[in-house]
């Protein structure tokens, strides 16, 4: 049987032992490695591919969120698991914005954190009914396109409007005087920022938005 590899990010040494125990006592579950500051995850996972990974999102250097973004970025594969004391909507929503596949409260039982990293590997979203509560209410209260383009920074409306002019991505990194990766990680921020997956969606909403202007 294919075991399921899983790593934890996690400043507190008793917590992180803790989660060592309980994905051990999983079936087809083996944990794989241990990070303790979001540097050395950042540094280490892309060596160590772990499938999925429990993550903190209050860390001593990096914010949880920002490193899940950085790594769905160099490894889209990788399913990540916010556990954290964190149940408000600001942090929900960061961390599913950057990336993460499931969020749950750092109170949950052992069979719920063996259910959410079994769930994420299949593809599946787990979350505490608390959390998926407010995930649901959120629906209630979409942005407008106008409000969401207005969040971007300056660079990152540059390369929006170049993209919806046809430019490529070399193109753009060519023509702004900056690498292609930066180009990329640009995008990366721009489809977080906007809730959308693709170029053409990005494109639809600041045209949208420019729409409301006059």
């Amino acid at each position: 049987m294919n075991m399921i590899k899983v790593a934890i990010v996690e400043d507190d040494s008793r917590f992180r032992q803790s989660l060592r125990r309980v994905i051990e006592s999983g079936p087809g579950l083996t944990c794989i490695a241990e990070y303790a500051t979001g540097a050395e995850a950042i540094e280490r996972i892309p060596r160590d591919r772990p499938e999925v990974v429990l993550m903190d999102l209050n860390l001593p250097d990096f914010s949880g969120a920002e490193i899940t973004a950085r790594l769905k970025a160099l490894l889209p594969d990788i399913s990540v698991v916010v556990l954290t004391v964190y149940n408000d909507a600001e942090h929900i929503f960061k961390a599913l914005r950057s990336g993460a596949g499931g969020y749950l409260l750092k109170q949950a039982t052992a069979s719920e954190i063996l259910a959410a990293i079994a769930e994420v590997h299949r593809g599946g979203a787990p979350m505490t009914s608390e959390i998926a509560r407010k995930v649901i209410a959120a629906f209630h209260q979409p942005k407008s396109a106008s409000a969401a383009t207005e969040t971007l920074a300056p660079r990152e409306k540059e390369i929006l409007e170049l993209v919806a002019n046809g430019y490529a991505n070399k193109e753009i990194a060519d023509k702004l005087a900056i690498t292609l990766s930066t180009v990329c990680w640009y995008l990366h921020e721009i489809y977080k920022k906007l809730h959308v997956q693709s170029r053409v969606q990005a494109v639809n909403k600041l045209r949208q938005s420019s729409s409301r202007h006059f």
